[in-house]
Formats: C-alpha cells, structure tokens, sequence
C-alpha cells in the first residue's frame, strides 16, 4: 500500500504544489486533510474494495446500478489512464536524470546539456515507452511474484536514500534561518485555490479516488485490519513528503531558484544540488534511481487498475497477454502529448490529479456509507468491534460529514476558477 501511495506526488509534486500555494500555509492545509479527510477516506476504499472484491467498474455498476455504475468506473478509469500518462512522462524525465548522474555527473559545464536534453521530446518519448514496457513485464509478472516483490526492495530503498540526503541538505550554510523563514505560515495566503490545492494533493499522493485503493483492498485478506493499514499508510505517505520537501525546499532557498516554476521544480533544482554537494554524483545517482522506482510502483498500480476492469468484463474475450497489450496500445497513445508538450503535464495534472481524484473518492465513500448496508461496512473496517462509540462516530464521518466537506470545496473552486 505504501509503494502504491507514495512516489512522485510526495517528491516531484508535492514541492511544487507547495511552492506554487503559499508555501508552508499550503503544507498546514495539507497535513490537516490527510488526518481529518484522506485517511478515513483511505478506510472506506479499501473497505469497499474489500466488500465487493472488485475493481472500479464491477463495484460501482453493483453499487449503484448497471448503467449508472458502470458510467462512473468509466470515467474513473479514463481519469488513471490519463494521469498515469503525464505520470509515466515525468517518471522518464526522473529514468533519464538518473542516467545523466551516473554517466555524465551534475556539473555548471553537463547542467546545460541535461536540461537541453530533457527539453528533447522525441528523446523523453523513447524513454517513457521503455518505462511502460518494463510496467507492463511487472503487472504481467502477477500480485505476487511482480508487483509485491518489487516493492519490498523499492520502498526500503528508497527511505534510506532520502533520509541520507534530508540530512546532508539540512546541513548546508545558511539553510536554518531560510527555512525557518520559510516555514512560518502566511495565513492570508490560504485560498480557495490554496485549499483546492492542499485537498487534491492529499488525495493525489494518497492514490485515493475510487480507483487504486479500491482494487487493492479488493486483494486483501479478510482478517486483515484494515484501519492499520490506512493509518500506516497515511503516516508513512506523509512522512515521505515532509522529508522530500526538506530535502529539496531548503536546496531551492540556499541556491536562490525560484520555488514557482511548477512541474519543472525539481529538474531544476537537481542539477544545481548535485553539483554542489559532497559526493553530489553518488547521492544524486542514488536518490534518482531510488525515485525512479518509487514512482514506477505508483505506474504500476495505476495500470492494473485498468488490466483488471478488463479481466472482469465478461463480454471481452480477451487473454492476459491481449489485455496487457491494449492496455500498453492506448497507454502510448496517451502519453505522445505530454511528452511533445511539457506544458500540458501542470493542466492535466490540476483536472485529473486533483478534482477527478477527489471526486471519485468521495463517490467511493457514498458508496460505502449510503449503499452498502451499515452492519456490513463496519465490519469490513472494524471486524468484531464495529460497535461503540468510535464505529458510530466514524460512520457518521463518511455518511455526512466528508462527503458535505470535499464536494464543498470542489463546488467552490470550480465557482472561483469560472467567475474569478
């Protein structure tokens, strides 16, 4: 669950969206939705994934009906297809930074050539398809020789690594008193666009949205306690944010970049970070190979989604092989804009990566709370004790007060975004 939740949306998205929102006024917003929001949220996904052991489209069409249901998984479908497009771009982009460390080295002298070449699109297209391909090996490979094995080496890994380079950052000149600078919130900086900002982060690194989790749970064990694994989850999510911002933010203040620059951040702020640190081309071949795996499972994850809604329609004739196939067919179709067309990547990523997200996870949590009778879905969260006190409130949280909140808060932005 964590390989699946955490990866590029806590070290290449996360830093951006907080540049970009009010800095540390967006990381407030942000730390509140992932306790208050997204881990009940976490709950309820996998709960009902669990309760229906189904993937998006078998579970919404039993839930609310054949033509209805079926509509939404679609959509929720469309919706990973296509953040998992600009995603497999950006993991490229991340595969190809990883070979220019180790055969070139950041230097001022290789910094103009590696940016050069990652404005190449037809070089960053050629990539992001081997990227697909290997994905394609791993979901072909199955649950437990592929996507589970790969993840218990990947996500170790990857802590280690960070944990190594938050501490060598937070020991450059001068980096306290910038970021304690920093790290003082701007209250009259929170927003609607801000709060938008925070909430779609939450459910985007999460990998909430009626989708990955949903099918996930759908695996699990019926013994299995589900509230740990979502708490877990959230705080390891969390925890990986926060150290890749204190890895990369006081880089971003010591050197002057400019924290505004969006999606590019982080291919920005490499180069000038590796150049300069003791070892720089060892720790930043290391952090890139460790971030390039940690997005791959997130990849991963995404595309099963997909694979699996096509294993359960009855009507589709297909094998295994031909379903990995089509599924790779439409993947590279997707991708060609974003790879030609960077620009396209921040766009998509605010229509896909936040609202359509949120919104497929609150349908999730209705799901559950309004369709799924009361006694059933507590026991899926709360096994034996789904009486008392605490199964009551969290009920109540999921059937009103969750729902009331987010679709709130996407009714208010779109209301801004049109009429601002």
């Amino acid at each position: 669950m964590v390989g699946v939740s955490v990866g590029l949306g806590n070290v290449w998205r996360f830093p951006y969206m907080m540049g970009q929102n009010g800095g540390s006024a967006f990381l407030f917003i942000y730390l509140i939705f992932t306790l208050l929001f997204a881990v009940p949220a976490l709950v309820s996904e996998l709960a009902l994934g669990r309760e229906t052991r189904k993937g998006p489209l078998g579970t919404f069409s039993g839930i609310f009906g054949g033509r209805i249901g079926k509509w939404i998984g679609y959509l929720l479908l469309l919706t990973v297809l296509v953040a998992d497009s600009y995603y497999l771009v950006v993991i490229g982009n991340v595969a190809f930074s990883t070979y220019f460390s180790v055969a070139e080295g950041f230097s001022p002298e290789t910094n103009v050539f590696y940016q050069e070449q990652l404005g190449n699109g037809v070089l960053q297209l050629a990539i992001t398809f081997v990227i697909l391909l290997l994905s394609l090996i791993v979901i072909r490979l199955g649950l437990k020789r592929g996507i589970e094995r790969v993840s218990k080496v990947l996500v170790p890994f990857f802590l280690v690594v960070i944990v190594y380079l938050t501490f060598q950052t937070l020991n450059l000149d001068g980096v306290g008193e910038k970021l304690r600078v920093f790290m003082m919130p701007d209250i009259s900086a929170i927003t609607i666009d801000v709060v938008f900002a925070g909430l779609g982060q939450t459910f985007f690194s999460l990998g909430l949205g009626g989708t990955f989790l949903l099918l996930y749970g759908s695996y699990m064990k019926k013994d299995q306690d589900i509230v740990s694994v979502a708490i877990s989850t959230g705080i390891g999510d969390m925890g990986a944010a926060i150290l890749a911002s204190l890895f990369i933010i006081p880089a971003i203040l010591v050197f002057n970049l400019d924290m505004t620059s969006g999606p590019s951040l982080l291919f920005n702020t490499l180069p000038e970070l590796f150049s300069q640190m003791p070892m720089g081309r060892w720790s930043g071949s290391l952090f890139l190979l460790a971030l390039t795996g940690i997005a791959f499972l997130s990849n991963i994850a995404a595309l099963e989604v997909f694979a699996n809604a096509l294993r359960e329609q009855r009507k589709v004739k297909m094998s295994k092989n031909q379903i990995i196939w089509l599924l790779g067919i439409i993947e590279a179709v997707l991708i060609i804009p974003s790879a030609l067309n960077p620009a396209l990547i921040g766009h998509l990523d605010l229509i896909f990566g936040s609202g359509m997200q949120t919104f497929g996870s609150v349908i999730s949590i209705i799901g559950l709370a309004w369709f799924v009778k009361r006694r059933k879905a507590l026991l899926q969260v709360f096994g034996e004790k789904s009486e008392g006190k605490i199964p009551s409130i969290y009920f109540l949280l999921i059937k009103w007060v969750i729902p009331a909140i987010l679709l709130f808060i996407l009714v208010s932005y779109i209301y801004s975004s049109i009429f601002s």
